[in-house]
């Protein structure tokens, strides 16, 4: 199953859509996966845009039911998501401050911390409109495309 996902068209695909869309990890790590295993740069440009995009609504829309059912039915949670919704206060600084601007610039610098699955975590809780932040959060993922894809070739070539 490893070799299929590594040695096929099919399989980097599917595997950098799926890395891409893991928090944490995101196009930050799915571009890099699909050029490094061979795909034509636009195409693992595309499927990891996709791959980071496919949760964002979700999160925006049903992250705060989702953390309440947790807490009600599995109290031991009580603390990450605690955690969880703290960060993400925190990081809604920059949004609060800079509005849209602030949530681009946040899904838009791939350092840890930062994201479309954290921009999508605080727009949730800032009750940002669905239509505002979905686009903001678009132009962030494709701000950490560029950056990202920068750093993958630079790497690439020093070695």
């Amino acid at each position: 199953m490893i070799t299929w996902l590594t040695e096929t068209t099919v399989g980097k695909i599917l595997a950098t859509f799926f890395i891409s869309m893991l928090p944490v990890v995101e196009l930050r790590g799915g571009l890099p996966f699909g050029i490094a295993h061979g795909l034509d740069y636009w195409a693992a440009l595309t499927v990891a845009l996709a791959g980071n995009f496919v949760p964002v609504p979700f999160i925006i829309i049903y992250i705060k039911r989702i953390f309440a059912w947790l807490r009600k039915r599995m109290p031991k949670f009580d603390g990450a998501i605690g955690r969880l919704e703290e960060k993400a206060r925190k990081k809604g600084k920059l949004v609060r401050r800079y509005s849209l601007v602030g949530l681009v610039i946040l899904v838009g610098i791939p350092l840890p911390g930062t994201g479309a699955w954290t921009g999508a975590l605080v727009a949730a809780l800032l009750r940002l409109h669905l239509r505002h932040a979905v686009p903001a959060i678009l132009v962030g993922l494709l701000m950490a495309a560029a950056i990202t894809t920068l750093m993958t070739f630079g790497v690439i070539h020093l070695l």
